[in-house]
């Protein structure tokens, strides 16, 4: 049975099939439906590498970020199956994501902190390539590795003192880690996501300081960086 065969769109994203995809969509197809294995159209077409469907998946609302039943997203997919292209377009999905994100929230400031209130007060959960939230959803993924690899290149190019603002998984972190900078600030209010970090031995590092607060608080109290990063605020 070809995959996804229970599911007209899943099938058609599967086998590439550009025209039957769109021919499906416009007629009400649900972008987000799964098939029996909990896959989505969006993740057939990544792990088959067919970056135009998933282009198009993309375009029609399918969420860069969505997880199947073993966590997994269109990004894994499409990485584990060595897709380059199909991995470009969600990673520029997901950067454009965080963009227009940073752009609402900065133009609702108070609807923002609201939302980061309310992120703080829920529990989350590390498992070996991911980080999620109460509700099960992706907070950050192993693989937004390059889009954090280039954030730290961009930041410690001058070297001197570096600041991130949210460790997450620590993966930008780690990046940065690799670079010879002076100092390595970071600021994390999530209480889970600081006790990782304090068990991973991140304080002892030599050259990391952590503070334990919220972004807005803490700052002000800072002196200046050659170098900042926010992943979340």
């Amino acid at each position: 049975m070809p995959a996804g065969s229970e599911v007209p769109l899943c099938e058609a994203a599967a086998e590439g099939r550009v025209s039957d995809v769109e021919e499906l969509l416009k007629a009400g197809a649900d972008v987000c439906e799964h098939d029996s294995t909990g896959i989505s159209p969006l993740m057939h077409a990544a792990k088959n590498g067919h970056a135009l469907v998933v282009s198009r998946l993309l375009e029609a609302g399918a969420p860069w970020n969505a997880v199947d039943k073993a966590g997994r997203c269109a990004g894994d997919y499409a990485a584990d199956n060595a897709h380059q292209d199909a991995f470009d377009v969600l990673l520029n999905a997901g950067i454009t994501a965080e963009l227009i994100l940073g752009a609402v929230e900065r133009q609702s400031k108070k609807k923002g902190e609201a939302t980061n209130k309310s992120y703080l007060d829920e529990r989350v959960e590390y498992s070996e390539d991911r980080l999620m939230d109460e509700e099960s959803k992706a907070v950050m993924m192993a693989w937004e590795s390059p889009l954090m690899a280039a954030h730290a290149k961009v930041v410690c190019s001058a070297g001197g003192d570096i600041l991130n603002v949210g460790f997450g998984m620590g993966i930008v972190d780690t990046a940065i880690q690799g670079y010879e900078i002076t100092s390595h600030t970071i600021i994390e209010a999530h209480p889970d996501v600081y006790a990782r970090m304090l068990a991973t031995g991140w304080a002892e590092k030599p050259n990391v300081r952590i503070l334990f607060g919220r972004w807005q608080d803490v700052i002000p109290q800072l002196g200046t960086y050659d170098g900042k990063h926010c992943y979340k605020a």
